[in-house]
């Protein structure tokens, strides 16, 4: 039977409090757990550090303080959340194997997003979107290979290739062609909605986290790297929060967020092979089924519509992190060389695209480049993992 998470009852708030001991719970183990347990980990880390980062700025334009109240009381639960979910990613892990890791989040899951996504305009910006993060998981795989003498397949495993994408180089645009026409909340599916919630999410945490891994870095070509991709992140948290329809009410964007992550840990719940995992996700779902619950009176109360107006009917089918190699070879073959143009694309580069490349790099090759030829000077070769045969780039 479908799932619909607003006839579900949840956990109640009072009850959502944990201790230490109940927060904390082993760590994955890096060299046994399966590639897509780790993603599904990342994905929700960013999830949950947006829920906590969107509670913060509704709170900041609340003027009701018994509101403000809930929002933190709702808030506090969000972070522990965040907690629990972030502190199962390994501490023996290098922050590049860490970084590896939230690559492959970003090449699946938008993939995957831009297979299943009803909206052809914003299909594109998926499409767009993945073949960037292609190239990222090729760049920082030779690092590794370089800095650490170690093969990327450890933690992507067989199931997400590693090969060039749209040259990184060439994602360096002018910020006034990454942003979209947003989709209109009047006439967009719900599942458009989530879609745009999920990516946005999940690279905005990408984007925070190079952030503050980049300057953890010893070795200048490391740090340069991590500065170049960096600016990338930014360029894409601008074009996918672009897509929302800006003239939602704020208790309409929460009742999204809210309905969002029970979507996502109802779909990790069901997907996932790891059974203490599995039981993190079944837990956070009970209580993300409660806020949803509390978010709903609120819309109902402040928007003066019943949810149902705005929320699908039950949730859609799970999201699934599985391999999307022939699905990306194909866009790479038909789109490697695009660029955006005002709020639709190029099939290369345009004046204003040059001007803003030429400024950034200033005649010296970029970090991108560096590595990749510093690798084949030590190693011999780059390094790849092309499992269903060798693609010309």
């Amino acid at each position: 039977m479908a799932f619909d998470p607003l006839q579900e009852r949840g956990i109640p708030l009072d009850r959502q409090l944990r201790d230490w001991r109940e927060l904390h719970r082993a760590p994955i183990d890096p060299d046994r757990a399966d590639p897509y347990t780790r993603c599904r980990i990342i994905t929700m880390n960013g999830i949950e550090m947006e829920a906590v980062l969107f509670s913060h700025h509704l709170a900041r334009h609340c003027p009701d303080a018994d509101l403000r109240r809930r929002l933190a009381q709702v808030r506090a639960v969000e972070a522990q959340q965040q907690k629990a979910v972030n502190w199962l990613l390994p501490g023996t892990s290098s922050v590049l194997e860490t970084t590896i890791a939230y690559e492959q989040v970003a090449v699946d899951l938008t993939a995957w997003v831009a297979r299943m996504e009803p909206d052809p305009y914003l299909r594109q910006a998926y499409e767009f979107g993945v073949l960037d993060e292609v190239d990222h998981l090729y760049r920082y795989a030779n690092l590794y290979d370089l800095i650490e003498h170690r093969e990327a397949e450890k933690i992507v495993g067989d199931v997400t290739e590693i090969m060039p994408g749209r040259p990184t180089h060439l994602q360096h645009r002018d910020p006034a062609d990454d942003v979209r026409e947003p989709y209109d909340r009047g006439r967009t599916e719900p599942l458009s909605r989530l879609h745009a919630l999920t990516i946005t999410a999940t690279e905005q945490q990408t984007m925070n986290f190079y952030l503050n891994a980049g300057p953890l870095q010893m070795e200048p070509i490391a740090r340069r790297l991590y500065q170049e991709i960096g600016m990338v992140e930014e360029e894409h948290v601008t074009l996918y929060e672009s897509l929302t329809d800006p003239g939602q009410s704020w208790w309409e964007r929460l009742l999204n967020h809210e309905y969002n992550e029970c979507y996502l840990y109802y779909s990790f719940m069901e997907t996932e092979s790891d059974p203490m995992v599995k039981h993190i996700w079944e837990l956070h779902l009970g209580m993300e089924l409660e806020h949803l619950r509390l978010a709903a009176e609120l819309f109902r109360r402040f928007d003066g519509r019943d949810p149902d107006q705005v929320l699908a009917p039950a949730l859609p089918p799970p999201v699934t992190f599985e391999p999307n190699k022939a699905y990306l070879r194909g866009l790479l073959a038909a789109q490697a060389g695009w660029t955006t143009q005002d709020t639709g694309y190029a099939p290369g580069p345009h004046e204003r695209f040059e001007q803003r490349r030429d400024a950034v790099m200033d005649g010296e090759k970029p970090a991108s480049e560096q590595v990749i030829d510093e690798n084949r000077r030590i190693s011999g070769q780059e390094y790849r993992l092309e499992t269903v045969g060798p693609r010309m780039a």
